[in-house]
């Protein structure tokens, strides 16, 4: 068995569970998680054993999001003595598609995945959660759409799945504010499909879910998933191709220079759109 470092994988009568360990805090998405996410969720797939898969966090938390001192390299080119040139934007807009790709394994994984999200689900989170089938949340969830905040244009996803999950008014909302929603509001938009009373009982309800899954033929249930992408993936996939040049092009600015030094020195981001 891989000795994943960002990931547990555990398999039991046809159920895989996928637990999100960090190293960074609260499950921050660093290196190894964008380089395992892919290559974790492949595996799954080809493996005729498994018919459904459960995601979670461990700890409180299912992510914090994008692990900003980890992967703080990225940026800083872009940020840094030639930023306007174009290696540096080139450099950066693979590796942005190296990290939609890593999330849209997810999506394009043929066994219907469930997510069972407790604490904070937040930015790189809510990307990942987006590209699973069914999520379902504990009372103590939380969740943001919050790159407008550290000043990115969310670009792994969020805004080309979300409005096919909540509705284009509500994604407008969250990406606009960057504001946090509760497990209630998140149930009432259709983000989760239930909230119960802890983090517990939705572990054990999205297995629940993921056995009863399992109880059914597995490729024809393969079969409704494929049906059921088909319209959507090739315009998420033409967004996402959209998003990462543009954010390629655009991102550097000041505001961002003083959305990640206000992270570091743990204060309110002074923004001046330039």
């Amino acid at each position: 068995m891989t000795a994943w470092k960002a990931f547990t994988v555990e398999s039991k009568d046809h159920v895989a569970q996928v637990t999100l360990t960090g190293p960074g805090k609260g499950n921050a998405m660093g290196p190894d998680f964008w380089h395992e996410l892919p290559l974790i969720f492949g595996e799954l797939d080809a493996d005729p054993e498994v018919r459904a898969i459960v995601l979670t966090g461990s700890g409180k938390h299912f992510s914090y999001g994008l692990d900003l001192p980890a992967m703080s390299p990225l940026f800083g080119p872009l940020l840094g003595e030639g930023k306007a040139l174009a290696k540096p934007r080139t450099n950066f807009l693979r590796h942005i598609r190296e990290m939609q790709a890593a999330v849209t394994a997810v999506a394009d994984c043929g066994k219907p995945v469930i997510a069972a999200v407790s604490g904070w689900c937040i930015g790189g989170g809510l990307d990942l959660i987006a590209a699973v089938d069914v999520r379902l949340a504990s009372a103590d969830a939380k969740f943001s759409l919050r790159e407008a905040k550290v000043a990115i244009v969310a670009d792994i996803g969020s805004l080309h799945r979300l409005p096919g999950i909540i509705g284009e008014g509500h994604v407008r909302e969250l990406a606009y504010t960057g504001k946090d929603i509760d497990a209630a509001r998140a149930e009432k938009i259709g983000l989760v499909n239930d909230v119960y009373p802890d983090q517990e009982a939705a572990l054990d309800a999205a297995h629940a879910m993921a056995r009863e899954i399992a109880a059914n033929p597995p490729l024809v249930v393969q079969g409704i998933k494929d049906v059921l992408e088909q319209p959507k993936a090739g315009r998420v996939a033409e967004g996402l191709r959209y998003v990462s040049a543009w954010n390629a092009a655009f991102l550097p600015s000041e505001d961002l220079t003083e959305a990640i030094q206000a992270v570091f020195e743990k204060r309110e981001p002074q923004f001046k759109g330039k």
